[in-house]
């Protein structure tokens, strides 16, 4: 994959956008952890589609998170991005937080997206499956909440270092630092986080629902939700919510994965987006 930054239409935001692949365009929105370096979801896609993954401002490098401040700023950047791009009608792939720009997209402009792919979207909220308030969290809480095999999870956010839950009890932040093995990565993780979670609060916090439900039933494009069978952050009542309000949409359900299915079962997820052609 190659990256460049990309000025969208006035000026308003500059975002760095990884490219790469050949095939259909696919645009893919990215859930509030950003993109991972490398990042191996997009290597995926790549074989099979000609991939542009934009970075939302506040995340990176990329600029203008001051002039996101709703919903609708978001998902007309969003439209912005792919003018910039000059794609035509690209199928859009969301994850989390990018599924519920991508389904706001679908809505918001349906004859402009006529497929699409939400990977256990937010967006929703159901009183009796409360989201766990991720705003709230340290970063050694968040693996078992996101993956279905913590180790593994907790390898590829930390780039191979261990993350271990602190003794019961108070949390001690300096030990907390020394179970890393390097704690200039804790330090710059949490800046790091601290930043993303600036932007994404704009939209998701205190709760990530800014109306969606009443907006889907405009939603025309071939759509495909994906959900990991093990998913703790989005749970799969979700999943039959999204359902309620696109009764034409499929759901595959993807086993031994948690809500970040696109890097625990990589090869499941791409042939589900792929069934949107």
């Amino acid at each position: 994959m190659e990256s460049r930054l990309v000025e969208t239409r006035g000026g308003r935001t500059k975002v760095r956008v990884h490219e790469g692949g050949s095939g259909p365009a696919l645009l893919f929105l990215h859930g509030g952890g950003g993109l991972l370096p490398d990042d191996p979801f997009l290597a995926a896609l790549a074989r099979r589609f000609r991939v542009a993954a934009p970075l939302v401002p506040g995340f990176g490098d990329s600029e203008g998170a001051d002039h996101l401040r709703s919903m609708l700023d978001f998902t007309l950047w969003a439209f912005d991005v792919v003018d910039a791009l000059g794609l035509e009608r690209p199928l859009v792939v969301g994850h989390s937080m990018g599924g519920m720009i991508a389904a706001e997209m679908a809505a918001v402009c349906p004859h402009d997206v006529e497929r699409l792919a939400l990977l256990a979207p937010v967006g929703l909220w159901l009183d009796a499956h409360p989201l766990p308030d991720v705003f709230s969290l340290l970063p050694f809480e968040l693996p078992p909440l996101l993956f279905h095999d913590p180790a593994f999870g907790a390898k590829l956010m930390t780039g191979g270092m261990l993350m271990e839950a602190p003794p019961a009890g108070d949390v001690d932040f300096a030990a907390l630092v020394q179970r890393f093995e390097d704690s200039e990565f804790l330090q710059r993780f949490l800046l790091d986080q601290a930043r993303r979670l600036g932007s994404a609060g704009k939209i998701l916090f205190p709760i990530p629902e800014r109306g969606l439900a009443e907006r889907l039933y405009r939603v025309t494009a071939k759509t495909v939700l994906v959900w990991g069978e093990s998913d703790r952050m989005v749970p799969l009542p979700y999943a039959e919510a999204f359902r309620r309000h696109l009764p034409h949409a499929a759901l595959v359900r993807i086993p031994q994965a948690g809500h970040m299915a696109p890097y625990e079962q990589t090869h499941a997820v791409v042939e589900a987006i792929e069934g949107t052609l």
